[in-house]
């Protein structure tokens, strides 16, 4: 049976769209996954199983009345994603500073005035399976951060670099 990573935006922000852990993992047993593993309250996921991001989203929709932007992924795309970072060291050195855009469908090339809104410490770069970001002063106060999923033009969810390290974790752990 193979490995997937649930990835979830939007849920268990500012007291907004509330869904305990214990709660998604009831939800996805109910559609078929075993052996599930989650991350932090922010909805990341890793479970044995076929399940599909819209069965996900339908099933929270029904249960808590609001549809989070849902993303299933394989072991194998986390892997690429993860060995394609333009920006390992500063990813290593505190986990905090590199953030990681997964999305799906094809990212519209970043124009110019994007480009723009970077300080001069951070560096962006975008491929065809995620867009990474090194925001050495924070994500907080990166206004191209705030912009880039938009710029993209494509539907995305955020992680930094230590969520991304802990999810790779749980996907190992069911080898």
């Amino acid at each position: 049976m193979s490995v997937s990573v649930l990835l979830l935006r939007g849920i268990n922000v500012g007291g907004r769209n509330a869904l305990p852990m214990a709660e998604l993992r009831v939800l996805l047993e109910g559609l078929g996954a075993e052996d599930i593993a989650t991350y932090i309250q922010s909805g990341n996921a890793v479970f044995r199983g076929e399940v599909t991001a819209e069965s996900v989203a339908d099933g929270i929709e029904a249960a808590k009345g609001f549809r989070p932007q849902a993303l299933v992924m394989s072991r194998d795309r986390l892997a690429k994603v993860m060995a394609a970072n333009p920006f390992p060291e500063e990813g290593a050195a505190d986990g905090k500073s590199v953030h990681v855009w997964f999305f799906e469908g094809n990212p519209k090339a970043l124009e110019d005035e994007t480009l723009a809104l970077a300080t001069p410490s951070e560096r962006v770069e975008v491929t065809g399976e995620a867009g990474y970001l090194h925001a050495p002063d924070g994500i907080g106060r990166s206004k191209l951060a705030a912009t880039l999923e938009k710029a993209l033009g494509v539907p995305s969810t955020a992680r930094n670099w230590r969520t991304v390290m802990a999810i790779a974790k749980l996907v190992e752990e069911r080898r």
